[in-house]
């Protein structure tokens, strides 16, 4: 036998046996049964009304009956509203605003209740409880404290500025939607936050103690870095959520006064009540590129500085 014949030969048998494992590999029936339904259902509530919707956005529709395409009347007429502009600068702006405070705060708080402090655990359920309370309850809750404990206290202590409700004030009534809104969100981030801190080895601080590191050094060199990924998580995340912030303003402002304080998604749902679905369509179709653009700056912006 040649060399080249033993070759051949003993190179055969590896992809026999290759194939003879490919096809002896099977998919276990348990996933299908888990994935078929998910799929179909995401398919149908999602994927399938987004299309439509998208479709429906170069056209006349107003939500049933018939229609007939008329191109990018819609998108023209969207970026030539200057109700729908007001309602992006408010909506971006607010989200910047808030996401700021909210991660601010919540990465504070994170860095206390997980110092040694008594009753840390007890302190850490208090902070958690805005987030387990319909947003709409919150905003009727903190409407009446605006309109009438906060003024009378104003009053009482003869502060002026305040002794008008802000939420009937254009100008201050957005200071009014980030406070309520920034005390529902703090929880969830405050949240992931402990759990990025605590995923921090305690020997990390006690080496940083022995060279001489202060608390404050300690917190910007070693918990701020470490920390990266859950920041960047928190910020993608939270920001998203403010764009689509809906309830907490309706129960405040209900987009006023005037529509100083009318959020996008306010703009898009009033839309679709109002008979203008196709042109509120094509709304929420900009407003879906915007979003995801943004993510991906986001996301490039950080890549390679928040590795968890």
């Amino acid at each position: 036998m040649t060399t080249a014949d033993r070759r051949r030969r003993g190179g055969a048998a590896p992809r026999l046996q290759a194939g003879s494992r490919g096809r002896g590999k099977r998919v276990d029936p348990l996933f299908l049964v888990f994935l078929v339904p998910t799929l179909v259902l995401f398919t149908l509530a999602i994927t399938l009304p987004a299309v439509m919707g998208i479709v429906l956005s170069f056209t006349n529709s107003v939500g049933f009956g018939e229609f007939r395409f008329t191109g990018l009347t819609n998108y023209v007429a969207v970026f030539s509203d200057p109700a729908i502009l007001q309602a992006y600068l408010f909506t971006i702006g607010f989200s910047l605003v808030t996401v700021i405070l909210v991660n601010a705060v919540a990465f504070l708080l994170a860095i206390a209740l997980t110092s040694k402090i008594r009753g840390k655990i007890a302190l850490r359920a208090v902070f958690v409880l805005p987030m387990v309370i319909s947003g709409i309850v919150i905003a009727y809750v903190f409407s009446f404290l605006f309109a009438n404990s906060l003024p009378a206290l104003a009053t009482a202590v003869g502060f002026a500025p305040l002794e008008q409700s802000i939420l009937a004030d254009p100008d201050l009534a957005w200071v009014a939607i980030v406070i309520v809104t920034a005390w529902q969100a703090i929880p969830s981030t405050l949240l992931i936050y402990i759990a990025g801190v605590l995923s921090i080895p305690g020997e990390v601080y006690e080496a940083a103690s022995l060279d001489g590191a202060s608390a404050w050094r300690q917190l910007v060199s070693i918990t701020a870095p470490l920390t990266a990924g859950y920041i960047l998580i928190n910020l993608v995340i939270g920001f998203k959520n403010f764009l689509n912030s809906y309830d907490i303003i309706v129960g405040l402002t209900d987009g006023g006064p005037g529509t100083s304080t009318t959020s996008v998604a306010m703009s898009i749902f009033k839309g679709f009540s109002g008979g203008d679905y196709a042109y509120q369509m094509a709304n929420a179709t900009i407003f879906f590129v915007i979003a995801v653009v943004i993510a991906v700056i986001q996301l490039r912006a950080t890549r390679g500085k928040a590795a968890l």
